[in-house]
This record gives structure tokens, sequence and C-alpha cells, in this order.
């Protein structure tokens, strides 16, 4: 009897042995395609960082040697890059995030061929090039969407290679992975990433996603480090020695910029519906031109502070002594993201959001002539308020400021600011730029798809 009581005990633990190392083997095979699509995502965002620094450079480089040119590259590049878009991929255009909000929500088995659209390597080419070339004629965008969008595709493309054979991995948690890869990758800021996909991306049920998304956006992280150092996308402002009435001030800070970028996303959207009245092809051509020239004239004749992504504003003023920028300056920073992100070339609104509340803070410090701490302290409350304006995700909008600046010592003040910002954004709008253009994308695959119940 005890013997056969042994041989059981024996027969039983191999069994349990080899369904340990069954459910071993799967979850290490689960977990490569996201640590080699985090690899991927790395190296990509490093190389588009690269190549989108080098186009804004010749930007500079033009404008410093004869301003006149921008009123031929700016037409010529502008529409160049609504071309690409417009031909070749038509949703690559604008910040890529609302593709990947799109795409999350409509995955299903019967829709692939429409996320196909959303996410994909085309959506990858003409992503770069057309942003790229957006860039290279002083549009007023930045890099951060779009990296989120590539990198999406990236993770559906690993996930589309793998064969039929590997454990089944969900395409939704694939490309929810790859947006908060992405985000990490392109502003350095790994909780950001984290944040971004709770808050905007998946919105509940975050349990099923975590692990990936943990190790996806170290991975994502890392990769990118070791090509670009562990750098702060901005650095380190000075923060200290604060007065105690400077929570009166972010305050008012978070109001003024929660309500303009709230007010500028509704500009946007309003455009958007005239420009679909547009019967013909020369009608784009004739606005994405008015908008090149309206950008090269502003250049020129009042502020090149009009062009590119604003991160020179928020160096200048957080870490110069121009700690005050003129007060048309925040007017600038909204009027240029309002005329390159309409002209539906590529190119994302992150960075011009965060520019154009680093400026509305940085005015603000200008009529109350406070001290160098307690203007950085706005031009950071500044960007919180509008960026939460813009995209309504407050604790995303204060953890990528504080992770690219490295400023925890004014956590409390940043989060006054976000949760100010998204109360007052409401007044202008319920829903948040990305949340209307998403519905406008299901929309139109909904009116080019075969059963369009598919995607509700």
């Amino acid at each position: 009897m005890t013997k056969i009581i042994q041989i059981f005990r024996l027969q039983l633990k191999r069994s349990f042995d080899r369904i340990r190392n069954e459910n071993l083997k799967r979850n290490a095979l689960q977990a490569i395609p996201f640590w080699a699509a985090s690899v991927i995502t790395g190296l990509l965002a490093v190389l588009y960082t690269k190549l989108f620094i080098a186009a804004e450079d010749i930007t500079a480089f033009v404008f410093n040697a004869h301003a006149w040119m921008l009123f031929i590259l700016a037409p010529f590049c502008f529409v160049l890059a609504w071309w690409l878009v417009h031909r070749f991929s038509p949703y690559a255009r604008g910040s890529g995030i609302p593709q990947v909000m799109a795409a999350i929500q409509i995955s299903s088995p019967k829709t692939s061929y429409l996320v196909d659209k959303l996410l994909g390597f085309r959506i990858i080419l003409i992503k770069v090039l057309s942003s790229l070339v957006m860039a290279i004629g002083g549009g007023a965008i930045g890099r951060e969407g779009p990296t989120i969008q590539i990198a999406a595709s990236v993770y559906k493309i690993v996930y589309q290679v793998l064969p039929k054979w590997w454990p089944k991995i969900a395409k939704k948690n694939m490309m929810v992975t790859g947006a908060a890869a992405g985000l990490a990758a392109a502003f350095n800021t790994p909780l950001g990433g984290i944040v971004f996909a709770i808050e905007e991306l998946t919105k509940t049920h975050f349990s099923y996603y975590k692990t990936a998304i943990f190790s996806s956006v170290i991975i994502a992280g890392l990769s990118a480090q070791a090509l670009l150092g562990p750098y702060l996308y901005l650095g380190y402002p000075k923060v200290d020695g604060l007065s105690a009435s400077i929570f009166l001030s972010v305050a008012l800070v978070a109001i003024i910029s929660g309500l303009s970028g709230s007010a500028m996303s509704k500009f946007i959207l309003f455009i958007f519906k005239l420009k679909a009245k547009f019967k013909f092809t020369y009608h784009h051509i004739l606005y994405v031109t008015g908008c090149a020239l309206i950008m090269a004239f502003l250049a020129v004749f009042v502020n090149k502070d009009v062009l590119g992504s604003g991160k020179d504003i928020m160096q200048q003023t957080l870490f110069t002594s121009h700690k005050y920028v003129s007060w048309y300056t925040p007017l600038l920073r909204i009027v240029g993201p309002l005329f390159s992100f309409t002209t539906g070339a590529a190119g994302g609104i992150f960075a011009p959001a965060l520019g154009a509340g680093a400026s509305i803070g940085s005015s603000i410090a200008g009529w109350f002539k406070v001290s160098d701490a307690n203007a950085n302290m706005l031009i950071l409350a500044g960007m919180v308020g509008f960026l939460t304006g813009v995209t309504r995700s407050p604790f995303t909008s204060v953890i990528l400021v504080l992770e690219m600046t490295d400023r925890h010592n004014v956590i409390f003040h940043l989060i006054l600011a976000g949760m100010i910002a998204s109360l007052v954004s409401i007044l202008i709008d319920r829903h948040s730029l990305y949340d209307h253009l998403k519905v406008q994308y299901i929309k139109e695959l909904s009116a080019n798809s075969t059963n369009s119940t598919e995607l509700y």
C-alpha cells in the first residue's frame, strides 16, 4: 500500500512539473512578441527623434539665412506633406492618437481589415515622411502623437507575423501596449506611458494589460536610452523657494490654459467641419497653401515663435533669464498648431500644446513680475493646463511634465493645475479633441464598411 502511495505521489509530482513547465513556456512565448516589439519601438523612436530634430534645424537654417525663402519652402512642404497622406495613407493624417483609440475600440476578428487602415507598415512610412516634410516647412507639429501610432503599428505587425501555433495573444492588448510604449519612448517618460494607457486608452480592465504594459514600457524606454542616454525631455528647472500664494497664480494659469486648450480644440474641429464640405482636390490645396503662407507671414513679420513644435519656448523660458514672453506669443503658439494640424498632413499636437501652455504661464508670470522659481512653476502649470484642455487627461499631463523635469516637489501644484483645467475645459466642450476625432474616424470607416454594425 505504501509503495502504491509513493508511485501515486511521484506521478502527481511529474504531472504538476509538466503543467508548470508548460505554463512557463507559454508565458515566455506570450511575452516574447511584446519584448521584440518594444525593442523595435525604442529604436524607431530614436531614429524618428533624430530625423525630426534635423528637420527643424533645416527650418531654422533657412529662416536665419534668408527668411523670405520661407514663403517658398512652407507652401511647398505643407502641400507635399498633405499630398503624401491624401494619396497614399489617409489615416496617417494628424496626431495618430485618435486613430489608435479608434483601432482599439473597433478591434475584433471581423474588423481586422478596417484596423489595417489605421495601423500598419504604410502608416509608419507615410507618418514619418509627411511629418518630417511638414517640420521642414516650419509646421507647428510634434512627433509624440505620431510615435504612438507608429509604435502601435509595430506591435500590430509583430502580432500579425506570429505563426499559427504561437500561444494566443489578444490584438487589442498588443495595440494598447504599443501606444503606451510609444509615448514612453517619445518623451522618455515610462510612468507617463503607463498612465496614458490607463487614462486614455483602456479606461477600464487595466488588469488585463498591466504586465505587458510594464515590461514593454521598460524595454522600449531602455532601448531608446541606450542610444540617447538617460535624458530628460526638458531638464531640471528651478522651482525651489516658491511663495506661499503661488497656488492662487497656479489656479489662474490653469483656468486660462485649460480654456485655451479646449478652445483651440473646438476651433480645430470647426475647421475640419468646414473642410468636409470641400468637393474638389484643389480646394484642399488652396487651403493648405493658405495655411503655409499665413505661417510664413507670421514668422517673418511678427515672430518666428509661431514655427516648430514649441520645445524651444519651453527650454528658453524654463532655463534662461528670458522668463517672460511677449503678450502675443501665446496667440502665435495657438494659431501655429491650428493652421498646421488642420492641413491634413501628419503631425502631433502633444508638444505644441505643451509649448502653448508654457507661453501662457510665462506671459502670466510677466504680468506679476514674479521670481524665476515662481515663473517656472507657472510655466509648468500652463503646460499641464493646456495639455489637459486638449486631451482631458489631467493625470497623464501631470505625470508627463513631472517626468520631463524631475521636479517632484511640485506634484501637488501640478495636480491642482490639471484638475482645475479639466473642470473649466468642460465649459467649452465636454469631450476631448481626441474623442471627437476618434468618433470621426470610426464614422468614416463605418461608411466604407459593408457591415457598419461591426464597429459598434
